[in-house]
């Protein structure tokens, strides 16, 4: 019996002490995370309110003035990346594209108008005094060929010039002659095209000088006409021009021998190819364009002078570059920043440089890597998402720094 009584006096001891070790050991940890969670958060850094990827180690603020967001130690010290739900991705319909070699060829779009070749036109303008005998042509828009007959015209001049060379002809006298067919020739007067009248009067038969339409008529039958006065304006039709204007941001990459396409309201649907034959070099200062001349095949003749068009010029490189969606990019007007998948759910702001661009994608020319995926869709929406989250945070850590200042104040008092 008295074995027994030790033996029960021995194990009641050591209950007492292992319950005395728990409970000693229990209260050391809760008065040890009660002063852990007294003791001050350390701030590792700070990071821009509007979840740009931008940090301080000192507090600032920001260009809209808005204050720098302290990141505490513990905390996501991944400068801005946002989380978010398998079911909100699903909700806000997120997609992802992949920044990849793409060709950024565009089409720029401008409007004209049609006008004749000036190359291809032609003024019938004697360059001697006279008076219209007789008119071969007396309609404007008529069709003529090169060398048909245009009008009859007499000139005293022309008649003395004429007299003097037959007759230096007739008397031998070479340098006479000479001296008469230089001066008939300097008027672009061929001999084969002089006649007489019934009363012996010289007159000259005028031809059209190219095969074109008669733009404009204006000699009259019996009508005096001056040295240099115009009387007949052709053109040929074959080919014309459109002189567009393109707007000043759309004028880069634009050069001579690029390929259009050119379409017309008289012919909807149908498109006639052409060439850029010239870029001016003097933008418009009043109306911001660039006129580019396109010369067009018209032997058909259903391009008419006067007629709007608009034009589709093919600019941009040809070969692949490093591009993302144009959708991805975030503008503020001061950077372009994109939201980049580091993990599943997990994005992170990433400013970027771009270059050139088209309807749908952007060269990248720093701040992304071939096969980094981008969000292109819902971006606007996940940004959103994150400065409303960096606006809470600023807000609740405000009134937790508030607080702890005033217990210290309270404990300064006691």
């Amino acid at each position: 019996m008295k074995q027994a009584k030790i033996l029960a006096l021995v194990l009641a001891l050591a209950g007492f002490a292992y319950a005395g070790y728990y409970f000693g050991t229990h209260a050391q940890s809760a008065q040890g995370a009660a002063k852990a969670a007294d003791a001050p958060r350390k701030i590792l850094y700070y990071r821009n309110p509007m979840g740009q990827p931008d940090t301080s180690p000192v507090p600032k603020q920001d260009s809209m003035g808005m204050d720098y967001i302290a990141v505490y130690e513990g905390e996501d010290e991944s400068g801005g990346t946002v989380t978010v739900s398998p079911e909100k991705i699903q909700l806000l319909g997120v997609r992802t594209e992949a920044v990849a070699m793409r060709s950024l060829q565009r089409k720029v779009r401008a409007t004209g108008m049609l006008e004749v070749d000036e190359r291809k036109q032609q003024w019938v303008a004697p360059r001697f005094d006279g008076w219209v005998v007789k008119l071969n042509v007396n309609q404007t828009g008529q069709q003529v060929s090169a060398g048909t007959p245009l009008l009859s015209v007499y000139s005293p001049e022309l008649e003395s010039a004429v007299r003097e060379y037959q007759l230096a002809r007739e008397s031998g006298l070479a340098e006479v002659e000479q001296s008469a067919r230089l001066r008939l020739s300097n008027w672009g007067i061929a001999t084969q095209d002089l006649t007489h009248d019934d009363k012996g009067a010289t007159q000259l038969l005028l031809r059209a000088p190219i095969s074109g339409v008669v733009l404009e008529k204006k000699a009259i039958n019996g009508a005096r006409f001056a040295a240099g006065e115009v009387l007949f304006r052709l053109a040929d039709l074959s080919g014309v021009w459109l002189q567009a204007e393109v707007a000043e941001q759309d004028q880069g990459g634009l050069h001579t021998g690029q390929k259009v396409d050119v379409s017309v309201d008289a012919y909807p649907g149908e498109e006639f190819s052409g060439r850029i034959s010239f870029v001016a070099p003097v933008l418009n200062e009043m109306t911001r364009t660039l006129r580019v001349r396109v010369e067009l095949n018209n032997h058909s003749g259903r391009l008419r002078p006067g007629m709007f068009a608009a034009v589709q010029i093919e600019t941009g490189a040809k070969q692949k570059v490093l591009s993302l969606p144009l959708a991805a990019v975030i503008d503020s007007g001061a950077r372009q920043t994109v939201l980049v998948q580091v993990a599943e759910g997990r994005f992170q702001p990433r400013s970027v440089k771009l270059g050139q661009r088209n309807e749908e994608w952007a060269e990248v020319l720093e701040g992304l890597g071939e096969g980094e995926m981008v969000v292109s869709r819902a971006n606007f929406l996940i940004d959103a998402e994150s400065n409303l989250r960096a606006a809470l945070s600023g807000m609740q850590s405000a009134p937790s720094a508030a607080g702890q200042q005033g217990g210290e104040h309270a404990q300064a008092h006691h």
